[in-house]
């Protein structure tokens, strides 16, 4: 159970990052569920989380913010069973950690926006939050933790 272990407390570190560390965005938990919930029965969080390396190999594989921006949306780094494809996202929030441009990130998550927008519902403008906290989590040069709400 060490590995399995460890992966939810990679997940669970980058989520409260927020928290921990100072950061642009969602400064405790009340704001990252009010940004999160649009409406209050409609809350099925699914958590994801890049890279997904094992323990020995991550401090070797360098990423990029492109690279990670697309794991994170992958249906193979998420922490449930569900397939994001057959849904639709309500909102997402991208806790980005380690040395990074904002700016490269935005242009990112503005780019995934416009990709896949037929994942997102369209009632809910600027829906996908992201933020970048310059501390990376040990053993690794950057990573996202990635929190979606969807249907």
């Amino acid at each position: 159970y060490g590995d399995l272990n460890h992966l939810v407390c990679a997940a669970m570190s980058g989520i409260t990052t927020c928290l921990r560390f100072p950061g642009q965005l969602n400064s405790d938990l009340r704001k990252l569920a009010v940004n999160l919930i649009p409406f209050p029965r409609l809350h099925f969080f699914m958590i994801g989380f890049a890279p997904l390396t094992s323990r020995g190999s991550q401090q070797y594989r360098a990423l990029t913010v492109p690279e990670l921006t697309q794991q994170q949306f992958d249906a193979k780094n998420m922490m449930c069973a569900a397939d994001p494809r057959h849904g639709r996202y309500l909102t997402a929030a991208c806790m980005f950690r380690g040395r990074m441009s904002t700016k490269e990130v935005d242009e990112q998550m503005l780019n995934v926006q416009n990709k896949n927008s037929s994942y997102f519902v369209e009632w809910i403008p600027n829906n996908i939050k992201a933020s970048v906290c310059d501390i990376p989590p040990k053993g690794l040069k950057m990573s996202t933790t990635f929190i979606g709400n969807s249907t």
